[in-house]
């Protein structure tokens, strides 16, 4: 897809990626954006252009990563934006696979292994948790501080593992490849369609987290 500028209407956008609706919700954009373009809705919502673009077409392109477009902002500018995501996150993504999760084992017979593989999505749901909670209450803090001229005696180191990004695999394969018995197709998609759906936004995230955000983090004095 051509990349997205100020002039594209948004409508347009959704239309061909509507896999970057979370993206929009989280920095509170909701659908109903009428014929606005870009622009017209930054100004609405008081967001930078140049930021959004950088965003949305890292999400529609994966082969576009505009490194010195994002190191331009302030990284409390994208720690917000990370802090927004990590929100998105625990509240509604994760929450809406739980509850598609749970609503599938209640509708579906008793001869699958649906039960193994929730107490998988558990341990998943933990490690993002645990991630979230360690960029939120160290890293996050550190980065603003510095940002703001106070000293910080003691820098953190964030968590690079990708094991998030292997189990999110394992999961989405459990359901592709081994799962049995009778069960409740509707539901199985809907809960399929989430966790791939997670397994892009936090692919996608990782990398400004861990090729923008991390490299400012040290270089900063």
């Amino acid at each position: 897809m051509a990349l997205v500028n100020i002039h594209s209407k948004l409508c347009d956008v959704l239309n061909a990626s509507p896999e970057i609706i979370p993206l929009l919700n989280r920095l509170g954009i909701s659908l109903g954006t009428g014929d606005k373009d870009v622009e017209n809705i930054c100004q609405e919502h008081n967001i930078d252009a140049d930021f959004l673009l950088a965003i949305i077409n890292t999400f529609i392109n994966d082969e576009y990563f505009p490194e010195s477009v994002l190191k331009k902002f302030c990284a409390s500018t994208i720690v917000s934006y990370l802090r927004q995501t990590y929100a998105f996150y625990e509240h509604y993504q994760l929450a809406n696979i739980e509850r598609h999760f749970s609503a599938l084992i209640s509708r579906s017979g008793e001869n699958n292994n649906l039960g193994l593989m929730k107490r998988f999505f558990d341990e998943l749901k933990q490690d993002i948790v645990e991630r979230i909670a360690a960029d939120s209450r160290e890293w996050f803090p550190c980065i603003e501080a510095i940002e703001r001229g106070e000293r910080v005696l003691h820098r953190c180191a964030p968590n690079e593992e990708t094991s998030i990004h292997d189990k999110i695999n394992d999961l989405k394969n459990m359901f592709i490849i081994h799962l049995s018995g009778s069960y409740d197709q509707n539901l199985c998609y809907a809960v399929i369609t989430a966790i791939i759906t997670l397994e892009k936004d936090i692919r996608q995230n990782d990398r400004i987290r861990n090729r923008i955000l991390l490299p400012l983090y040290k270089s900063m004095a």
